[in-house]
């Protein structure tokens, strides 16, 4: 560098040189910033009386007017500060090092904290949600009277402003309760209505309920079972514990015996210790015995559990009971004469176990209140059965007209001589009292309780079952005369004149029975005594039970119509029958009857109810003769003449049917019905000829369809073809729109094509095939609802033409009657005849949808699918049809394929009770009982069948329609569609093997 360089300082100059900087050197500059032309701020002096604490009582601005006020930071928190470490003592070298600030606030630390030493209190305290942080504000303020006045001024306001908005508040809560559940219900709340639907399962559908295995058993590991030897250790304790030790060891005889040797462990014997449980055991049994008679008390299924439940006090109790005790000891001492006092305080001591105490306190309160017979009643309980007797005979000292205490003391006695002994005595005191006649008179014999009972109608002449005991004991004389007697001393008693009436009865005086009970209805009349006619219909039914049925009957005849109005007679009256009738009384139902018919002579109705009531519970001669007289006031009642042609035809009485009809028809002589009883009684008992002129009869006087259908019938029967054939001719051209007359017509087409089929004639067969199918497509032409047609034509299809040519026929069939069951099940079946499943079950699921609650093809249903989805498809249609004959029948054949013999008992049972007149089940459930019942179960169901008269059903239906089944009785067809049924059960089982 040329020229030297100076380096500026505060004072001086110097040469750069001097400094040894070479021309070479790397030099580094420090310029120092100011921040401006200013000057830093100097910090303001801070006034030391700033720093101390002010004056006692000094308020600031006081001097220049001003009024002070105080905050809650100036007066502290509520509790005392905790005592905390003093912060500045932490800090590290004592104390902190004063900073100066250079913004406006306040000092440095040290002024907050004595700030914070100035308020009281830290204000890093935890924080109270209900109080803020004024807890504990006036923990140390006195609470006085004014305190206690304004919290109570308070209080009440805050409950008057309460009860003004609580109605509001609580219906708001309500509301918004209800709106809660309804958006967010419980899981028990969905399923309430289902629940309160379960009490109408009967106990058979609980067991019907199937039961839900365990399927993770399967899905289970099986663990790996060892089994590892017992070690000899274990066996030789268990051989120790079992001995019994009988000599001292060498260490017990070197000690003496007399001392166990130091470090050397007692033996104990575990047997001994058994035998004091056993001990402890029977003594706490014998406790439990009865001390009187010696014979034990223990429930001996219970024992145990009577030993754990001995009642043992608690803390709680014994306290409860002795603030009762100091109460009640307070009442008997203020009110010494108050009976349920001393009662009360004697009961106390027995529940707190103290007997004694107990038994003292009421033989004070015997002493304080000696005419009171409830203290003597208590005080007899409470005694020693040896000092009862003394105890109730000074009661019966004190209060001889008690009755309750006499019958007491009869009580205690224990053989009946002196029972009789103490209530004779009590009725010397007391000779009204009816209790003690009674009880007296229960315990003499018959000649004593006569003469008793003489003199108890003298002391009591106004209670009326002394008089009607005392009547039952006399002779009939004796008796007339206590009843007279009792009649004058108790007018308006009924039961005097029911029993004078009975015992009329009773000795053969039928006829006086009914004119006592009208002389003492209207002698109670005029005592003014209102007649109940539910009451005297209540005394019927009794004296009916009793066997007096000439009193039953006048007594019904006197009062049934009392209280009725004319116009409500006939139905008041039936319904008084039918009620009488399910109670059993049927004699006074009978009497009801008797009595309606006298006024109601034409009612076809009341005759009819009294027939079924003679028939149901009567015998045949009362029934004829009731039957005989119904027809002579009601000769224009067509149901009268067949129900009594029937039951003399049931008794096998045929000519006298035969002439009842003949009597019918004189009354009634264009009667249809009267023509076909009469057909039927010749039919069934195999008179065909007569059966047939009686038809001609028929037919000639205009018959309706049903007289050219039995004419049909009657010459199917006799083999005449050709006449079958001009008679349903004829009775369609009159009757075209009666299908019947259409299917007997191809029915017998199809018989003759059979018959052609045995005698090889293939060309007739044909020929006879075409009529039949010509005669049912006539009849759908004239009957296109007509579903037995359809089926008949279909299943004709199906024979001459195959399968597609019956589908065609079943699908127009569906298309003109939708929604029929019927016809998709034929549709069904024909398709698993042909073995074409899988379009069977599509059109069984098309018949679901469109009949979901049909039962026959549910059941039908159910026997599709495979064994393992026949209990799922059963719940399903029990869901859809609960009380379907066919659904229920289905069940049960599933529970008898799985060997639940009671269940398909019980499911057969139902079914046939809910569909009586279909045969099917009836052939069900008797094939079910050969092959499972006993010999008494398999007639039960006969006979039942037999009562039922079934109908309908389709096997039953094509056994019983058959030619040479016509006149065959029910069991015989019973038996044969059984038959056809097994056949029916091995060519399934057969079929599902291949």
């Amino acid at each position: 560098m040329q020229r030297s360089l100076r380096l500026l300082g505060h004072d001086d100059s110097v040469l750069i040189s001097d400094l040894g900087v070479g021309p070479y050197s790397t030099l580094t500059l420090h310029v120092p910033f100011f921040g401006g032309t200013q000057p830093p701020a100097v910090p303001k002096p801070r006034f030391d009386f700033l720093n101390s604490k002010p004056p006692p009582n000094y308020v600031a601005g006081l001097g220049r007017g001003a009024t002070g006020f105080t905050t809650r930071s100036d007066i502290g928190p509520a509790r005392a500060a905790p005592d905390l470490p003093d912060r500045s003592a932490t800090t590290v070298g004592g104390a902190a090092p004063a900073a100066i600030g250079r913004g406006r606030g306040k000092g440095g630390e040290e002024e907050e904290e004595d700030e914070g030493d100035d308020k009281g209190y830290d204000e890093n305290q935890k924080f109270d949600e209900f109080e803020g942080n004024d807890v504990g504000l006036f923990a140390s303020a006195e609470y006085d009277e004014d305190d206690k006045e304004a919290d109570a001024v308070w209080e009440a306001i805050d409950q008057r402003m309460d009860s003004r908005r609580k109605d509001r508040r609580e219906a708001r809560l309500k509301q918004e309760i209800e709106k809660y559940r309804a958006s967010n219900p419980k899981i028990t709340e969905q399923f309430a209505d289902l629940k309160r639907k379960l009490f109408t399962l009967s106990a058979q559908e609980w067991d019907s309920i199937p039961e839900i295995g365990d399927y993770s058993l399967r899905n289970k590991k099986k663990k790996f079972e060892s089994f590892v030897p017992v070690p000899d250790t274990l066996l030789e304790k268990a051989k120790q514990e079992q001995e019994h030790v009988t000599a001292l060891d060498p260490k017990s005889r070197a000690a003496g015996g007399t001392e166990t040797p130091w470090a050397q462990t007692p033996v104990t014997d575990l047997t001994a210790v058994g035998e004091g449980r056993g001990t402890v055991l029977s003594l706490k049994l014998d406790r439990l015995s009865d001390s009187v008679s010696g014979l034990t008390v223990v429930d001996p299924k219970g024992y145990l559990t009577d030993l754990k439940s001995m009642k043992i006090t608690s803390d709680a109790e014994i306290s409860d009971i002795k603030k009762a005790r100091l109460l009640l000891k307070s009442v008997i001492q203020t009110n010494p004469k108050h009976p349920p006092g001393w009662i009360a305080a004697a009961r106390l001591e027995e529940v707190a176990g103290k007997i004694q105490a107990a038994r003292h306190l009421i033989q004070r309160g015997c002493e304080e209140c000696p005419k009171n017979e409830d203290v003597w009643l208590e005080a007899c309980r409470l005694a020693n059965p040896e000092e009862a007797k003394a105890v109730i005979a000074r009661g019966v000292k004190s209060i001889p007209n008690s009755v309750k205490l006499w019958m007491q003391a009869a009580k205690l006695e224990h053989d009946d001589v002196n029972k009789s002994r103490v209530l004779r005595k009590g009725l010397e005191h007391i000779p009204d009292s009816v209790r003690l006649w009674k009880s007296v008179v229960e315990l003499a014999n018959e000649e004593d309780a006569r003469l008793l009972l003489h003199r108890a109608v003298e002391c009591c002449p106004l209670h009326v079952e002394l008089w009607l005991a005392l009547a039952r004991l006399e002779t009939y004389e004796n008796a007339k005369k206590v009843l007279n007697r009792a009649r004058e001393r108790l007018s308006k008693e009924p039961a005097i004149w029911i029993t004078a009436a009975k015992l009329e009865e009773a000795n053969g005086n039928t006829s006086m029975v009914s004119k006592i009970i009208e002389r003492g209805i209207r002698a109670l009349q005029r005592e003014g005594l209102a007649i109940d006619r539910e009451a005297w219909m209540k005394e019927a039914e009794a004296a009916e039970r009793a066997g007096s049925v000439a009193t039953c009957q006048a007594i019904i005849h006197n009062t049934i119509g009392i209280g009725v109005e004319e116009e409500d007679r006939k139905r008041t009256w039936v319904a008084d029958a039918e009620e009488c009738k399910k109670r059993g009384s049927i004699e006074t139902a009978r009497a009801i009857y008797a009595h309606a018919l006298t006024v109601f002579l034409t009612k076809k109705s009341i005759w009819l109810k009294a027939a079924q009531l003679e028939k149901s519970h009567g015998t045949r001669e009362s029934l004829d003769a009731l039957l005989r007289k119904a027809v002579t006031y009601r000769p224009q009642a067509e149901v009268l003449w067949l129900m009594g042609a029937k039951e003399k035809w049931l008794a096998g009485d045929v000519p006298a049917a035969r002439a009842i009809l003949q009597e019918a028809y004189a009354a009634i002589p264009n009667s249809e019905e009267i023509w076909l009883a009469a057909f039927k009684l010749e039919f069934e008992n195999h008179e065909p000829e007569r059966a047939r002129m009686l038809l001609a009869k028929a037919r000639e006087r205009g018959g309706t369809e049903r007289v050219w259908m039995k004419s049909a019938i009657v010459e199917r029967e006799l083999g005449n073809v050709d006449e079958e054939r001009r008679l349903l001719d004829e009775g369609l051209k009159l009757f075209p729109s009666f299908f019947k007359l259409w299917l007997m017509l191809g029915q017998l087409e199809e018989r003759l094509a059979q018959a052609a089929q045995q005698l090889d004639k293939h060309e007739e067969k044909l020929e006879h095939l075409k009529e039949a199918k010509k005669a049912y497509e006539s009849g759908l032409k004239n009957c296109p609802n007509c579903i037995p047609l359809w089926l008949s034509l279909a299943k004709l299809e199906e024979e001459m033409n195959g399968l597609s040519k019956a589908r065609a026929v079943l699908t127009m069939a569906r298309k003109k009657n939708p929604q029929n069951p019927e016809l998709w099940l034929a549709a069904v079946r024909a398709e698993l005849k042909h073995v074409n499943k899988k379009e069977a079950d599509i059109l069984m699921a098309k018949a679901l949808q469109e009949c979901p609650n049909s039962g026959i093809l549910w059941a039908a249903s159910i026997e599709m699918v495979p064994r393992p989805q026949r209990k799922t498809k059963s719940m399903d249609a029990l869901k859809k049809c609960d009380h379907d004959p066919h659904v229920i029948a289905a069940v049960a054949k599933l529970f008898w394929h799985d060997r639940k013999v009671d269940k398909a008992r019980t499911w057969l049972n139902r079914a046939v009770t809910l569909a009586p007149d279909i045969g099917d089940f009836w052939a069900l459930y008797y094939k079910f009982e050969l092959q499972h019942g006993t010999e008494e179960n398999q007639k039960e169901v006969l006979k039942r069948c037999v009562a039922a008269e079934p109908k309908h059903g389709e096997k039953w239906q094509g056994i019983s329609k058959a030619v040479e089944n016509s006149h065959q009785p029910i069991e015989a067809m019973l038996k044969k569609v059984v038959v056809v049924l097994g056949k029916e059960e091995n060519a399934a089982e057969n079929g599902s093997k291949h």
